[in-house]
């Protein structure tokens, strides 16, 4: 595999401007500053702000880099400089080779075109020849799945058949890079897996910077990862998931109040190790390897003939990853009513550093279905500090040996 260094980015910085009157008097100003060959004020002006600052980066054939960060860190606007679309006011890109780009819905499709016009133009953008487009164009549509569809206006659509269309013509016209930007997450699951294959195969000979708020597919895909926060750039290379556990942290968890039913009233979650308990409004940390204790008081409003308590295990990403529903294995009662007060061991975790929820969920075994009696999602939230960093929750363990 070649991996000569396709993208190459050196000091990059666009700044904005909040007010609107403002913005149009300095964007006269600053092409008057063009006309006469002079250089930009690099400082900020009144009511402009950096949305890009300094960041700086290259990617090679056959890597993948994952820009994450929370809603106006910049990440959008530093793939349009990359594409093109808005020009830097500092700082230097350099891009090698054909781009293909899917940054935003509809991107590059003209609206009143057919699905097939708008491959063929959009090919011809690329610098593609009639011939060259006619040999692809066959696998564009197979991909897409509009077949049915191929004649008619791109407006038409919906916004899946876009996105399918418009990632089915920037991964088949084998592209150096390929920027992505969020648009997956239109698809569905069947077009997504599609999509994964796709890249894969195009990492072999592509760079892919790939924008996405979800972790998984960061995950899935990156082999470096850029997280951006108020327009600068932490850079994470070769440990992609040292990255996405930074990304993590810089989260804001609102605590709410609980949302009890007519039948029962959750009063307090605890949730600690061994040495200190916390309640919700704490922030509590354990240590990977750790036992983890829960410790719940209920009010049953109503008498229940056999109470089952069940904990759900949701990771950062609000997955669902483990259950513990062996309640009634160690207490077996009947007709409860008043308070039920009762604590579980979660032996030697070993999930990998992030931040966790329990939700708990109490039910009267002794109806025919079961009845849900309370359930709390995201009861109580607590963290893991471990050297572990993978993106997945659980972090297995086990023995290896050489074979001779």
């Amino acid at each position: 595999m070649n991996s000569e260094t396709l993208i190459q980015v050196e000091s990059l910085s666009k700044k904005f401007c909040r007010s609107l009157k403002r913005s149009l008097w300095y964007g006269v100003q600053d092409i008057g500053t063009e006309l006469l060959n002079r250089r930009k004020t690099p400082e900020l002006r009144t009511d402009e702000f950096w949305a890009v600052h300094d960041v700086n980066f290259e990617l090679r054939r056959g890597e993948c880099l994952g820009l994450i960060g929370h809603n106006g860190a910049g990440k959008s606007t530093l793939l349009k400089m990359l594409n093109g679309l808005i020009k830097p006011d500092k700082g230097s890109i350099t891009m090698r080779g054909r781009v293909g780009a899917l940054i935003e819905l509809g991107t590059g499709f003209n609206p009143i075109l057919t699905g097939r016009e708008n491959i063929y133009s959009n090919g011809a953008v690329l610098g593609f020849t009639k011939k060259e487009i006619n040999e692809k164009f066959d696998a564009i549509v197979d991909f897409a799945e509009i077949g049915e569809f191929l004649d008619t206006p791109v407006q038409n659509y919906s916004s899946g058949m876009r996105v399918r269309l418009g990632f089915a013509v920037a991964s088949h016209m084998e592209p150096d890079v390929l920027l992505v930007d969020e648009v997956l997450a239109v698809g569905d699951m069947g077009f997504i897996l599609k999509c994964y294959n796709r890249m894969d195969k195009l990492l072999q000979n592509t760079a892919v910077i790939l924008v996405s708020h979800n972790m998984p597919q960061i995950a899935r895909m990156a082999t470096q990862i850029m997280l951006m926060e108020k327009g600068e750039g932490l850079y994470f290379a070769g440990e992609a998931s040292l990255g996405i556990t930074e990304y993590y942290k810089r989260y804001k968890l609102e605590i709410v109040d609980f949302q009890n039913s007519d039948k029962a009233i959750l009063q307090n979650v605890r949730v600690g190790n061994d040495r200190k308990m916390s309640d919700r409004t704490e922030d509590c940390v354990v240590e990977y390897g750790d036992d983890i204790y829960v410790e719940i008081e209920i009010k049953l409003l109503q008498k229940v003939k056999k109470p089952h308590l069940s904990l759900a295990l949701y990771d950062q990403e609000q997955r669902i990853f483990a259950q513990i529903w062996n309640f009634m294995e160690y207490i077996d009662i009947e007709d409860c009513s008043g308070e039920l007060k009762v604590r579980t061991k979660i032996s030697r975790n070993n999930f990998a550093q992030g931040k966790y929820s329990i939700t708990v969920i109490l039910s009267d075994e002794a109806t025919a279905s079961g009845e849900t009696l309370l359930r709390i999602q995201s009861a109580i939230y607590f963290t893991v500090n471990s050297k572990v960093h993978g993106w997945a929750p659980i972090q297995m363990e086990s023995e290896w040996e050489l074979i001779k």
